[in-house]
């Protein structure tokens, strides 16, 4: 029997998504949990991975089991067995031929930017920080660019180990609300740290380094070393992941990371 879960997760205290030697991920602590409800070796695998210190509002995970569970101890069960920063939000039995990674249409990321002259204390950790005034027309102006079919190299980190690099962005948005910039990108699939480069590039036109057309210059150039550096992982969150509706998996909420935090 094969099983889909929706995860949600605070990054913070995890080496990323994926099981490492002698690191604490999220999926080495979700197959535990789900270990002790199905009393036996779970493996999972996700919609999408995740670095250290990233979030997730609606991570999709299968998994495959021979034994015979209601939903609700794939639910109350597993976060029964979870650490507080993990928790198991649906789980739902589907087709042998599911696959959480494979079956996704597109993937959307969020990054929370706190931008104001003093850095954060209550959202250390769930949020970038930038001090200066950022100029949001300019930022979206030069986003533009990023919508659409093209090879992302200039994004790209160094050890990514994605086949090609060429990426269909459907969707970006940069809207602002009090001190918290938020950065939507949805995508077919993604880069290695490309949404932390990109928003990172976007910043260098925000404070007015750049011009807006300086992102398509470097998104043409391929050269990565010619772009900003990777900002930092904290604000950034895995916010869902979209399938064929022949899957009846609940819709994702979409819940804005925005929602998660404090009025700031």
């Amino acid at each position: 029997m094969r099983i889909a879960l929706g995860i949600e997760y605070d990054g913070s205290a995890f080496a990323g998504w994926q099981s490492q030697p002698h690191r604490r991920t999220v999926q080495d602590v979700l197959e535990a949990a789900l270990a002790e409800v199905a009393a036996a070796p779970v493996r999972t695998i996700c919609a999408g991975r995740t670095d250290a210190g990233v979030h997730a509002v609606g991570q999709v995970v299968h998994f495959d089991t021979d034994v015979q569970r209601p939903e609700t101890a794939w639910v109350r069960g597993v976060n029964a067995n979870l650490p507080a920063a993990v928790a198991v939000r649906w789980a739902m039995p589907v087709e042998a031929d599911f696959h959480a990674r494979f079956c996704a249409q597109s993937r959307t990321y969020c990054y929370l930017l706190l931008n104001r002259p003093v850095r954060a204390a209550l959202l250390h950790g769930r949020v970038g920080w930038f001090h200066l005034p950022l100029d949001l027309e300019a930022m979206v102006a030069a986003s533009n660019c990023l919508v659409g079919e093209n090879d992302f190299s200039a994004f790209r980190a160094a050890e990514c180990q994605a086949k090609s690099p060429i990426k269909i962005v459907q969707h970006v948005s940069i809207k602002r609300e009090n001190d918290i910039i938020c950065f939507e990108i949805t995508a077919n699939a993604f880069l290695h740290h490309m949404v932390r480069n990109v928003v990172g590039s976007l910043v260098y036109v925000g404070k007015r380094r750049h011009p807006p057309e300086w992102m398509a210059e470097i998104l043409a150039g391929r050269d990565r070393s010619r772009a900003a550096p990777t900002f930092d992982a904290a604000g950034l969150y895995f916010v869902s992941a979209e399938y064929d509706e022949r899957w009846r998996l609940p819709r994702q909420d979409r819940i804005m990371a925005t929602s998660l935090l404090p009025a700031v």
